[in-house]
């Protein structure tokens, strides 16, 4: 009998990472801790880089697709898709704002602030330009997608947009996600050695609490509007979606967990047709839970370095957000390093706040596929009653 080799995935990965580079910062000796800030300086100038492209090979192909699909069923879903993400951020929004001043000490700042007096420098620095500005990418990426959208017979641009969406993708799973814990591991190596580590792991730990009560809030509200159109018992309908909820807590894949979720929505009484073109669709399109996690992220670092909470600021960022999470690549981790484009360009977040960004994304990332997932259901019951 073959031996099943036990995967250990990115998620158990980075909580390693973010676990020896607390308990090392104080213990290894300082010039290897400077080795590891250089990697990260480098990595960091990479992910800049990458940035731009990584709007343009995602964002571009996906608003093509969208139009080279078109009907009225792909436009009502994509809408209602849409929309529910920017009301997850937008929930989101109030409800960091609301809670986490009480659970975020405003001094925080100030002792990270304090601690950078002991800043770890590296050794070196390798500048990586990145070719064009986020914004520059981001209307690039709309005005060709759309011009892919609308004229179809531009075969040979859309195929070249879908080929460079495989480079980009294949880079980001082969090259930068595997390589995340070891940053993650430096970056937590360089705040323990500044004395910084202590006040992140607070923050963690308030942040993923409030965050969790929130996608559970959520996913009531979500169910309860879909009950209501589709005239269906809201918590009964939650409940048989739960099994989607359990295996997609333990994959971290909305793509894995499609079979799942097919089930879940058939016995939810969504007619099959409806069930199999909604269910894969919204895998890719409807990231409400991820929407929600990345903004209460957001919220949490902004309030703790003292950052400006502009309402209009993040609004934009929200609804530029709900476009990103539909370009976002299928992979762990996927949604986050899609956003990155839109925290540096409206948030104005530099290389360490899009590092903590990262790490607190993923340490939940599971958390999040299982709201996405189970707002699938909600999504179908919906689609299923307006195509009625």
């Amino acid at each position: 009998m073959e031996k099943k080799k036990l995967k250990f995935g990115l998620l158990p990965r980075i909580l390693v990472a973010i676990v020896l580079g607390i308990a090392l910062g104080g213990v290894i000796p300082q010039w290897l801790t400077r080795v590891f800030v250089t990697f990260n300086g480098v990595f960091s100038n990479l992910l800049g880089f990458l940035i731009p492209l990584i709007i343009v090979g995602l964002v571009t192909p996906a608003i093509g697709n969208i139009g080279k699909r078109a009907g009225r069923l792909l436009l009502v879903t994509l809408l209602i898709a849409y929309g529910d993400t920017v009301f997850a951020g937008l929930f989101s929004l109030f409800g960091s704002t609301t809670i986490f001043p009480s659970l975020i000490s405003p001094s925080s700042a100030e002792s990270l602030s304090a601690s950078a007096a002991n800043e770890v420098a590296p050794y070196f620095n390798i500048d990586i330009p990145a070719m064009f500005d986020v914004m520059s990418a981001l209307v690039f990426a709309f005005v060709v997608g759309l011009g892919i959208a609308h004229f179809f017979h531009t075969d040979i641009i859309r195929h070249f947009f879908d080929e460079f969406k495989e480079i980009i993708s294949r880079t980001l799973q082969v090259v930068i996600i595997p390589v995340l814990p070891l940053y993650i591991f430096g970056i937590f190596l360089k705040m323990s050695a500044e004395g910084q580590a202590m006040g992140i792991v607070k923050l963690f730990l308030a942040v993923i609490c409030v965050i969790f009560a929130m996608h559970i809030i959520l996913l009531l509200l979500q169910f309860c509007v879909a009950g209501a159109v589709a005239g269906r018992n809201p918590f009964k309908s939650l409940w048989t979606m739960m099994p989607a909820y359990i295996t997609a807590l333990g994959t971290s894949s909305s793509a894995a967990t499609i079979p799942v979720t097919l089930e879940c929505v058939k016995r939810n009484e969504v007619d099959e047709r409806i069930s199999e073109f909604t269910v894969p669709l919204c895998a890719t399109i409807h990231l409400s839970g991820s929407t929600l996690k990345i903004t209460a992220c957001a919220v949490a670092l902004m309030i703790m370095q003292g950052m400006n909470i502009d309402f209009v600021t993040m609004l934009g960022f929200i609804l530029m957000l709900g476009v990103m999470m539909v370009a976002a690549p299928g992979v762990p981790g996927g949604a986050i390093m899609a956003a990155l484009g839109v925290l540096q360009s409206i948030l104005g977040f530099d290389q360490s706040q899009q590092a903590l960004m990262i790490a607190l994304y993923i340490a939940m990332d599971s958390f999040g596929t299982a709201c996405n997932v189970t707002g699938d259901g909600a999504i179908a019951m919906v689609v299923n009653r307006l195509n009625h």
